[in-house]
């Protein structure tokens, strides 16, 4: 008797996942009229993603970064320039936490004027 529970129950519970797979893959094909997607969040990841230069920016706007308060920007500030955003974490500016949170939100843009 305990092997016809075990069966049945998990009878039903794969039953469940692949309703709910089937679901969920005609929630992904469901399209309106024009051919886009029915979801509008889908149009808002296509926004363009707006970088932080860490060798102009302010200190208002490094605050702005995860992890990254008064000290932290100060220190940035101070070090500038930065020839890659790796030299952040490598030269001991910020730790590698706060690194791996904001890696991806930051670029270091190089002076185009030749130095005299």
């Amino acid at each position: 008797m305990h092997y016809r529970t075990v069966k049945a129950v998990t009878f039903a519970i794969g039953c469940l996942l692949a309703a709910g797979a089937i679901a969920a893959d005609s929630a992904i094909e469901s399209k309106s009229p024009s051919g886009a997607a029915a979801n509008p969040a889908a149009k808002k990841a296509a926004a363009p993603v707006k970088y932080v230069d860490i060798n102009s920016a302010s200190k208002a706007e490094l605050k702005k970064l995860p992890f990254i308060g008064d000290e932290e920007a100060d220190r940035i500030i101070a070090g500038r320039p930065f020839l890659t955003k790796a030299h952040l974490v490598t030269k001991g500016y910020i730790s590698p936490g706060a690194y791996q949170a904001i890696k991806d939100m930051v670029i270091a843009r190089q002076d185009s004027k030749p130095k005299k």
